[in-house]
């Protein structure tokens, strides 16, 4: 009989995606989030709703219908030493709000395991990369004291692939799927914990979920393990050529126009990416072939969650486009069109603590 592990999830927006898998494999998960959403998860549940290959419609699971135990917690509540593993799923600027920053520094003095599904790498796992002058990068950080207390060894980082979103009219406990690929994890420094998670990606791969007419089916969005530290770093090509160019100087555009309103300047920006990846230690085969991206990306028919922050006033998104900027630099590299890119989302947060400001 495989172990059954106790899992905290810090994010149940996005959370909720990886949360909802491993509750089908038998796992116990534990999500931190706001009061509000909480309160709502311990009474309702989540719901994941998901498409799967052959089925017209989406394939929705209700977490208070399985048999795993799922809660929901506000992070002064939870002690990292009662977990096996944790998850970072919530976005690089959120990791310094009161209440989340000291659950971070618990996490990472309790030297509990953490693998992120973040667009940013955590810092901790940009020390894992050898070559890498890590202090160079830290001005693309919100605040980058919030690592201090990790280990490198303990953390890595999931490829955020899947693409999810809250469906504005449904309550904060439900999230829809609309892209459904993998997580693509690297390996942590030590055996035990990469059969950990060895494990959980077996466990989730097994999982023949039953629907209400008696059939049962596999789900899309599996946990993949990988040797290489590079493999997640994949998701910096889309991100740079679709996810931050939906950031123009005066508007924002779906992921989809950004990638396709230009296509041979796209392909250009993501095979630039993929370039400084593979100069990184990265091996070509496990990057994205950028046809498959772009055809990915037609059905991305909404501005990037980046993009819509940055434009609804946030002083702090996710910089993923300065952070390979500042890896570019260190590889001796340039591209003119992230330089504008990278321009672009600096004028626009600047202007929202500007505003503020005034305010």
């Amino acid at each position: 009989m495989s172990n059954s592990y106790n899992v905290l999830i810090m994010g149940a927006s996005y959370g909720s995606l990886l949360g909802t898998k491993l509750l089908l494999a038998g796992h116990s998960v534990t999500l931190v989030c706001t009061a509000g959403t909480a309160e709502l998860i311990n009474e309702q549940g989540t719901l994941v709703k998901m498409p799967v290959r052959g089925r017209d419609e989406l394939v929705e699971v209700a977490s208070k219908k399985l048999k795993s135990a799922l809660r929901a917690s506000v992070p002064e509540k939870v002690n990292p030493k009662d977990y096996d593993l944790v998850v970072l799923g919530m976005q690089e600027p959120q990791y310094g709000v009161p209440g989340v920053r000291e659950l971070l520094d618990a996490v990472g003095k309790a030297r509990v395991p953490a693998m992120a599904i973040m667009n940013m790498p955590p810092l901790p796992y940009l020390s894992r990369l050898p070559n890498l002058d890590v202090n160079a990068l830290l001005p693309s950080f919100t605040d980058p004291s919030v690592w201090d207390s990790f280990e490198p060894g303990l953390v890595t980082l999931a490829s955020p692939d899947p693409q999810a979103f809250r469906p504005p009219e449904e309550g904060k406990n439900v999230l829809q799927v609309s892209l459904p690929t993998n997580f693509k994890v690297a390996r942590f420094e030590s055996d035990t914990h990469t059969k950990m998670l060895k494990q959980l990606e077996d466990d989730i791969a097994a999982i023949n979920y039953e629907l209400p007419d008696g059939s049962s089916t596999p789900l899309p969005v599996k946990l993949k393990v990988f040797d290489s530290l590079y493999v997640p770093l994949a998701k910096w090509s889309m991100l740079v050529t679709g996810n931050y160019r939906c950031i123009k100087q005066n508007e924002m555009v779906s992921i989809r126009d950004a990638v396709h309103s230009d296509l041979e300047e796209s392909e250009r920006v993501y095979q630039w990416v993929v370039d400084l990846c593979v100069k990184m230690g990265a091996d070509p085969a496990d990057m994205v072939p950028f046809e498959k991206y772009a055809n990915a990306a037609k059905g991305l028919s909404k501005p990037s969650s980046g993009a819509r922050a940055a434009f609804g006033g946030a002083k702090n998104i996710e910089r993923v486009d300065s952070l390979v900027q500042a890896v570019g630099k260190q590889y001796g590299e340039k591209l003119d069109s992230l330089e504008q890119t990278v321009m672009f989302v600096d004028a626009r947060i600047n202007m929202n603590r500007l505003d503020e400001k005034a305010s």
